[in-house]
């Protein structure tokens, strides 16, 4: 950061235009935060456990519900604690790194379903060798490269916002340190700076949907030449449950981070941009439990047994 930042707080005020739903938004948000950890959670721990889950598709998927899991936990719990404080004061390096994780974690989870498709694109084109080119060596160095190529893109984005010089407002319109009501508090925010944080957006967002693009296109290309119809049915059931999240994911991430800063109020941000931190992390295991019934079975399992835990624990007081 410049030492010429004279600003060193700012005030969240995002949901402080409706006092009188607060202690609603409270409840709604808390539980669905409760939601979130406990069917993100039961994911990995399924497919842990689980031996017949211990395959490269369900591996893309821990790490989804890991890094979703994550990225909630760094807006969330701040929102939380803000809809029931007066003061909504957040230092600057602490929206720093807010800011930082968030994108990192977001962009990480764009990268993971680029290679969640390639997965799916690799298993319907070359089924018999698909174990031999998709090992685990190969998923993890996927990983990996989703994680630094995420969180370089967040540095650059940080580095590029935190060295503005901001004035005298502290009101960021919104209940986190989102990009856009950030830098319209600088006094030096140039065309320049928002083309650059522009491309960053794009290279994240439409680099990695084309991506997944490229990879459905040759599935559905492969699947239509299949002459069973039982065989096309099992092989776009596969994909089902991954292009309804990439819809749904990329749907309200381009709305928000696309869009040009003028065109909308923050209002209409601020309402996308909790369906997108807050809906979309809680409705992502619900669609792979129910469209996939290995993760339905596995699921009952982990609930069995932790079912059986409870009574023990009961037992035993």
């Amino acid at each position: 950061m410049d030492n010429h930042t004279a600003v060193t707080t700012f005030l969240l005020w995002g949901f402080s235009s409706f006092p009188e739903l607060q202690g609603l938004l409270f409840v709604i948000i808390f539980f669905s935060h409760v939601t979130i950890l406990a069917a993100n959670v039961s994911i990995m721990v399924a497919i842990k456990l689980s031996h017949n889950l211990h395959t490269p598709m369900y591996f893309f998927l821990c790490c989804l519900s890991f890094s979703e899991t994550c990225a909630a936990m760094v807006i969330i719990p701040r929102m939380l604690v803000d809809l029931l404080s007066d003061s909504k004061t957040i230092f600057l390096p602490e929206c720093a790194t807010q800011m930082f994780f968030f994108f990192g974690l977001a962009a990480n989870n764009c990268f993971i379903m680029a290679a969640m498709s390639y997965d799916r694109y690799t298993a319907i084109h070359n089924p018999l060798n698909y174990h031999m080119l998709i090992t685990h060596s190969i998923c993890c160095q996927l990983m990996m490269a989703s994680f630094v190529v995420g969180f370089l893109v967040s540095l650059c984005i940080v580095i590029t916002v935190f060295n503005l010089s901001f004035c005298d407002s502290k009101i960021i319109q919104h209940f986190f340190c989102d990009i856009s009501p950030v830098v319209c508090l600088a006094c030096d925010y140039t065309f320049i700076h928002e083309m650059f944080i522009f491309v960053l957006s794009v290279f994240v967002l439409v680099g990695s949907f084309i991506l997944i693009m490229v990879s459905y296109v040759f599935i559905v290309s492969i699947v239509v030449k299949m002459p069973s119809a039982k065989g096309r049915y099992k092989a776009f059931s596969t994909c089902s449950s991954h292009l309804t999240v990439v819809s749904i994911h990329y749907g309200f991430a381009s709305f928000v981070y696309l869009k040009p800063k003028n065109s909308g109020s923050f209002g209409e941000d601020m309402l996308m941009a909790v369906t997108y931190t807050v809906l979309t992390p809680l409705l992502n295991p619900i669609i792979y439990s129910l469209k996939n019934k290995e993760m339905q079975l596995a699921l009952r399992k982990v609930i069995g047994n932790a079912n059986k835990f409870i009574l023990l624990l009961q037992k035993g007081n």
